[in-house]
């Protein structure tokens, strides 16, 4: 007898298929899909706060241009669609750097926490240490997001603006800015891990019931998130500044001098409210997301 599959039994199918993948396989892909979600929603916010942190002195000086200036100037401009320059590699980036992210950080607390709650220590560590292998995975397409959001690079593709790189600057380009990178999200995660798992507990998460447990997840995130930021927003200033560089291989001594000398120690705060709105936003949707996903899965994230 030839078994036909309707749509609702090839929806079942594929469900089956879902739940027998491997469970770090199925961390990476909830962590993935998370990624999509955040990174669509929130990739204005990325790209102001890349313009906000070149702006020439001249024009960041006494009359410094605000975020929602910015904002309209941007889509007045360029149009509203303008706004979303840059997507393409932030997907190319953040689809697999935050599916690898949560798939490593699954993985690293599967083999040694069996289970258990990490302590603060213990969750400034994963944190750290999953995002230093996402960063190092994905740092070549951060560099094109990078000059994408800026404005000053006419790419037309994601592949032509890394055969670009590579070819006018060698693998060093393609890597350029990679301590500052480290210096900021490495730091971010961990803080963030640590402050995401310590307010769960102090909401009690574990007694709550299912249905607020989304909207637990998501404040939770945002506490988090404006903590990470404001702690790591000089080094994002830096990461930026190194890989927007006309000069090759610019020194993060360099860079840190480069910023200070021209804006002054206000500049390492340049950007910090949008970046500030979305790390935050996204990463509290991008952990809502995941846990939600792992939850039906009927795995602990």
């Amino acid at each position: 007898m030839i078994q036909k599959w309707t749509p609702a039994g090839l929806q079942t199918r594929n469900q089956v298929e879902l739940m027998a993948m491997h469970p770090v396989l199925k961390a990476f892909f909830c962590g993935s899909i998370s990624g999509t979600c955040s990174t669509l929603l929130f990739q204005p916010l990325d790209l102001l706060k890349t313009r906000l942190q070149t702006l020439q002195p001249a024009v960041s000086g006494s009359g410094r241009v605000g975020m929602v200036a910015l904002l309209f100037k941007v889509a007045r401009t360029e149009s509203i669609f303008g706004l979303w320059k840059g997507v393409s590699p932030s997907f190319a980036r953040c689809i697999p750097g935050v599916g690898i992210y949560f798939s490593t950080l699954y993985m690293i607390k599967q083999r040694f926490l069996w289970e258990r709650s990490p302590t603060a220590l213990e969750s400034v560590l994963l944190g750290a240490t999953s995002r230093t292998v996402a960063v190092i995975c994905m740092l070549p397409i951060t560099v094109v997001k990078t000059r994408y959001e800026s404005g000053k690079y006419g790419y037309e593709s994601v592949y032509g603006a890394l055969r670009n790189i590579y070819q006018s600057e060698g693998a060093r380009g393609l890597f350029s800015g990679l301590t500052a990178t480290l210096l900021r999200d490495a730091p971010f995660s961990g803080i963030y891990l640590m402050f995401y798992t310590q307010t769960q507990k102090i909401a009690l998460y574990g007694q709550l019931d299912t249905t607020v447990a989304p909207l637990v997840n998501f404040g939770c995130g945002t506490v988090a998130g404006i903590l990470a930021s404001l702690a790591t927003q000089p080094a994002d200033v830096i990461k930026t500044h190194m890989q927007l560089s006309t000069e090759k291989y610019l020194q993060t001594g360099q860079a840190i001098a480069l910023i200070f000398r021209n804006y002054g120690l206000a500049g390492f705060f340049h950007g910090a409210v949008p970046r500030a709105l979305r790390r935050t936003l996204m990463a509290a949707m991008a952990w809502t997301v995941y846990e939600q996903m792992m939850a039906k899965m009927g795995l602990k994230s």
